[in-house]
């Protein structure tokens, strides 16, 4: 029988030759991860469900990101809940600060995660990890309790929603881009409990940290996992990094898709998506005619605090202020992020455009420390996620964009595309070997 990748992933980490899409699983899983926020309660299920030790205390990570550094007594003792299961677990995957980095950056980023792994994470965006051709989708707590447990989990195996992008970018269009007009054409609940497998002649120009990008906003289109085939980007990306042998599986000619969506990359033009929804996306060029005014711009989070990210964000705000009216936040999202960007110089470049920049947290991007809306604020900001109330007040206001568009709106005190700021394709080329 012909399979799908998902389908082909599933099947093997069932131990079955093969599994079609509505079938009930029981899959091995290769890594489990947890944290701050929804570690706390996976470790009260784990002790109250009988257990006692972990199936393999190498296949489970602690990462304290969301209200970390602490800013919250509450923030502290979840951290402390976490720390003390780690100890007794003798688990050497948990990430104190000045370790820490915001999880699904850090994982990969350690090696921790490989391809043709199933990865699940007590958090939505485990998804991330699809980039690598893994099966990554996050869960609740109690599923995390579980599977410490016993080393498996039971899910439905998804159908799958493939995505071809064709044709050659613009200048100025990133990955993020890419994801936003795709989640603008499909909608939220686009490919709800499907995986959205991103395909085609295009993707084989987006780097590794794009590839994380675009896999991270699958469930922003309602998606169970986002995932792309394992090629030679992913491996040269994976050497020297990977902790196990990668494993790649691939799908079959002939499998049954739930559907195929087609887009023409050439005709995309930088995005932003308005609020209160990820699906409510419009050109950068209608988007800064309509000349809507923020307060904070905000480069970061699992979807954009790559070095990439920062070194796109860092080009546009290079010789320029942020504007007198406009708070600009940075912050890397890993400690290794955060390294290589002061060794590049480009913290110097944010701080002397009159940014702040931060340890690696998640902090603004839900609304936790470092950045919170007040009301009747607008945000501009390269997070995931521009729900009511998501960064503060639930009369605040959050655009989604790229870094490139978010740092020109960040000096232009308004959506700005780079282009206003007389930024060329020789600029953007400057740094879209990697960044694109």
């Amino acid at each position: 029988m012909a399979m799908t990748l998902v389908e082909k992933l599933l099947a093997d980490h069932s131990g079955r030759r093969e599994v079609r899409a509505g079938e009930i699983v029981h899959a091995r899983v290769d890594m489990i991860l947890a944290n701050d926020v929804t570690a706390p309660i996976s470790i009260q299920e784990f002790y109250r469900m009988g257990a006692r030790r972990v199936f393999n205390r190498e296949a489970v990570a602690m990462v304290p990101s969301h209200f970390a550094p602490s800013p919250t007594i509450q923030a502290a003792a979840n951290i402390q809940a976490m720390r003390q299961f780690a100890r007794e677990q003798d688990l050497p995957y948990f990430f104190e600060i000045g370790r820490m980095g915001i999880e699904h950056v850090l994982l990969p980023e350690e090696g921790l995660v490989v391809p043709g792994d199933v990865v699940i994470g007590a958090d939505s965006h485990t998804c991330t990890n699809g980039a690598l051709g893994c099966f990554a989708t996050g869960m609740g707590s109690t599923d995390i309790a579980a599977a410490m447990a016993l080393g498996e989990t039971w899910l439905r195996v998804p159908e799958t929603l493939r995505v071809v992008y064709y044709g050659r970018r613009k200048p100025w269009v990133t990955a993020k881009d890419l994801v936003l007009h795709t989640i603008g054409r499909i909608g939220v609940a686009g490919a709800l409990y499907q995986a959205l497998e991103y395909t085609g002649e295009a993707v084989r120009d987006i780097s590794m940290e794009g590839r994380f990008t675009m896999a991270n906003m699958a469930i922003e289109a309602g998606a169970k996992t986002g995932i792309f085939e394992v090629d030679e980007v992913t491996l040269a990306w994976e050497e020297g990094r990977a902790r196990r042998p990668p494993r790649i599986f691939r799908g079959d000619p002939g499998a049954r898709y739930a559907g195929e969506v087609e887009i023409d990359v050439s005709r995309v033009e930088p995005q932003v998506a308005f609020p209160h929804l990820p699906e409510n996306t419009r050109p950068v060029s209608e988007a800064a005619a309509l000349g809507v005014r923020i307060d904070q711009a905000f480069v970061g989070s699992c979807t954009n605090g790559r070095i990439e990210d920062l070194r796109l964000a860092a080009r546009v705000l290079r010789g320029r202020r942020v504007h007198q009216d406009v708070r600009m936040i940075v912050i890397p999202a890993s400690q290794r992020v955060y390294r290589q960007a002061m060794a590049e110089g480009l913290l110097d470049c944010f701080v002397e455009a009159g940014a702040a920049v931060s340890t690696p947290t998640c902090g603004p991007c839900l609304g936790a420390h470092m950045g919170v809306l007040a009301r009747g604020e607008r945000a501009i900001s390269t997070s995931n996620r521009n729900f009511v109330g998501r960064m503060g007040h639930r009369e605040s206001e959050i655009y989604l964009a790229s870094p490139a568009v978010v740092a020109a709106s960040a000096v232009m005190g308004r959506i700005a595309s780079p282009e206003e700021l007389g930024l060329t394709e020789k600029d953007f080329l400057e740094v879209a070997g990697e960044a694109a």
